[in-house]
Parts: C-alpha cells; structure tokens; sequence
C-alpha cells in the first residue's frame, strides 16, 4: 500500500496542488495581506494600504476582490455614510497561516543573512 508521501511524490506538477494555491493566493499582495489580517484581526482598507505602502489603490482593491471570492478574507460592508467597510480573515483563510508563518520567517532570516 503506498503511504501519502509516496502518493504525493508520484503526482505530476499539475496534480500536486501547488500551482492551484498559487492560483488563489499567489502575487506579491495576497500573503501579505492574508498575513496582516491574520495577525493583527480586522481591518479597514486605510490600514491594509498603510500596512503595505508600496501597492497601488488599483492593485490593493483587485487582490482584497479575489481574496474576498475565493473566501480567503471577509468583507463586511456597513450601511453608513461616509461608507465603512472592514476585511477579516476567515477560517478557509487562517488554513494558511502556518505557510505564511513560514515564508515570513523564512525571508526574515534568509534577508538578514545575505547581508
């Protein structure tokens, strides 16, 4: 009986899952975002985008837009005026956390040894 290592070990490169989480939460802005919403609870856009200065408005809403239809993040819009909206993650979204927590230790300590 082949064991899930071997299983996964035998999977072609499309088959093997990574390039479809890729697909879904891939980029430059997505895992920081996922990361920031994960750590520090919910959020309104004027945080995320101070939070990660370098990315455009443009590109900020597009990436909070897929997260939000591939159920990764949370947004609740109120009903106010000035309008209010705020970004949490959800619990599809937290299943990624020990990934992230890894890359981001990972660059840390990559980043701070090839100096």
């Amino acid at each position: 009986m082949e064991t899930k290592s071997e299983k996964i070990e035998a999977l072609t490169s499309s088959e093997c899952g990574i390039e479809f989480t890729l697909s879904i939460m891939g980029g430059k802005w997505k895992p920081l975002i996922l990361w920031f919403l994960a750590k520090k609870g919910v959020k309104r856009y004027g945080e995320i985008r101070k939070f990660i200065p370098t990315v455009t408005n443009k590109m900020l809403s597009q990436q909070l837009k897929e997260l939000t239809n591939d159920k990764l993040i949370y947004r609740k819009d109120y009903k106010v005026i000035p309008p209010k909206v705020e970004y949490s993650i959800t619990e599809k979204g937290k299943t990624l956390m020990p990934m992230l927590d890894f890359m981001c230790s990972w660059g840390y300590e990559y980043k701070s040894q090839s100096k």
